[in-house]
Formats: C-alpha cells, sequence, structure tokens
C-alpha cells in the first residue's frame, strides 16, 4: 500500500514536471500522470504548505555547495534614466514661455 502512495505521488510529480515544462492548462496533463485535478491539488497543497521553497531552498544549498551556483547581482540602469527623462520632459512641460514683442 505505502508503495502504491509513493508510486502515485511520484507519477503525480511528474505530472507536475510536465506541466510547468509544457506551459499548458492542468486539464491538458497526459491521463499517464493520473487526473488532472489530482496533479493540481497535489501543486496546491505544497504551493500552500511552502513545500516548493523549501525544496527549491535545498537545491541552492546543495548546488552552492558544489559550486555550481555563481551569485551575481544585476542592475539595469535604463529604469533609472527613463525615469530621469520622464522628469525632464515634466519639467519642461511646466516652463511658461515668456510673452515675446
Amino acid at each position: 500500500m505505502v508503495f502504491q502512495l509513493v508510486t502515485s505521488a511520484l507519477v503525480q510529480l511528474n505530472g507536475i514536471r510536465w506541466r510547468t515544462r509544457a506551459g499548458t492548462p492542468w486539464r491538458d496533463a497526459p491521463e499517464r500522470y493520473g487526473l488532472w485535478d489530482r496533479i493540481y491539488d497535489l501543486f496546491r497543497r505544497w504551493q500552500r504548505d511552502v513545500t516548493w521553497k523549501r525544496i527549491l531552498e535545498q537545491l541552492q544549498v546543495q548546488a552552492d555547495g558544489q559550486g555550481l551556483i555563481a551569485w551575481h547581482v544585476s542592475v539595469d540602469s535604463a529604469v533609472c534614466r527613463g525615469r530621469q527623462e520622464d522628469q525632464a520632459d515634466k519639467a519642461a512641460d511646466r516652463r511658461v514661455e515668456e510673452p515675446g514683442p
């Protein structure tokens, strides 16, 4: 009985992986992974109890320990320039031309 539960959970986990990779609606998951609503229920249950977060953190710890992750920080300055340009445009709009002769 326990073997069937583990096997069923592994099949459903493969269904979650397939759906995530394929990017399709849950209803389009192949039948070999079980009923789509059972697959979705497992996904949501693990999402609610932060199992996915713990899995990700554990995988990151293992990969970092093996030197497989390079932690780089990247800052996109285009956002800053865009905001500065917006402010310059607003300032130009506020300027009032003095009446000429």
